[in-house]
């Protein structure tokens, strides 16, 4: 434990990123928490002493860069970066609006490698670490979460070409890929179902308005079922501690066995398996 050093989490208001800076504000850590609004913000600090929230949309280049600026005039040396911040969209892809496909990776890929891009000078000083929340739907895509599975294999791709990249650097990379997961981004993207199907043209529910009240009743199971953002936030505390971290850390379910398996199906077995979801 580097109990001098500081890390950065980004999507800290809620679910993963909340305990996450909570965890390792208990591991003593200096943390950044970044956040949208005044409420949060308090909440943060209440939360712990060693809480430092900071106004972050990862979207905003200048908010990052005033970040970063906080951060190296902290007094704590930057140690970690955990990449959380993350929207779900969802819909089917043959009628999702291109601008909300666009804004999936504006928050969770651009957003992830733009904090990333400005923390790096002073990562390089600590020989830090960084961390990427990915998802199980990084590596087996479901339908009709398109966009975002897509986000999440694109930001497991950066962080392979990332760790390749970094290693002569001395800073690690590392990738949490959580399964199912109780945490509120579901239930913003729930929220957020009568907006989407309102922006779609009559064909588009005509096609798919089935399908879509299926994968409001499938994620509202999976969230029941699903891992408490604890369990993630303690993953990220033993990739960050560990003196050997790994590249990847699977958890939840399905477990890190079962997605290999998965991913060497044929492909009409991995479909018909991950259909059943849908059945009822």
């Amino acid at each position: 434990m580097r109990s001098e050093t500081a890390v950065l989490v980004t999507g800290a208001s809620t679910g993963i990123g909340y305990a996450t800076a909570v965890a390792l504000a208990k591991n003593g850590y200096v943390v950044y928490a970044g956040c949208r609004t005044a409420q949060d913000d308090r909440r943060l600090r209440d939360a712990h002493e060693k809480i430092r929230p900071l106004l972050l949309d990862v979207t905003q280049q200048q908010q990052i860069s005033a970040a970063a600026e906080a951060i190296a005039e902290g007094g704590a040396p930057l140690y970690a970066v955990t990449n959380n911040a993350g929207i779900a969209v969802a819909g089917p892809l043959e009628y999702i609006p291109l601008d909300d496909f666009r804004r999936q990776f504006e928050v969770n890929v651009l957003g992830a490698l733009a904090v990333t891009q400005a923390m790096l000078p002073l990562l390089r000083r600590t020989s830090g670490r960084i961390v990427f929340v990915s998802s199980v739907s990084g590596q087996i895509a479901p339908p009709y979460i398109g966009p975002y599975a897509a986000s999440k294999f694109a930001l497991e791709a950066m962080a392979d070409s990332l760790r390749m990249e970094l290693s002569s650097f001395g800073i690690a990379v590392s990738v949490i890929q959580p399964g199912n997961v109780k945490t509120p981004i579901w239930a913003k993207g729930r929220a957020e179902k009568d907006a989407l199907v309102a922006r779609l043209p009559a064909k588009a529910v005509e096609h798919y308005g089935e399908a879509i009240e299926k994968l409001v009743r499938v994620t509202e199971r999976e969230e029941r079922t699903g891992i408490s953002p604890e369990i993630v936030a303690e993953t990220v505390v033993r990739a960050l501690n560990s003196a050997r971290p790994r590249a990847r850390y699977p958890i939840g379910t399905p477990s890190g066995w079962m997605r290999k398996f998965a991913s060497l199906l044929p492909e009409s077995h991995r479909d018909r398996l991950i259909m059943k979801n849908f059945e009822n």
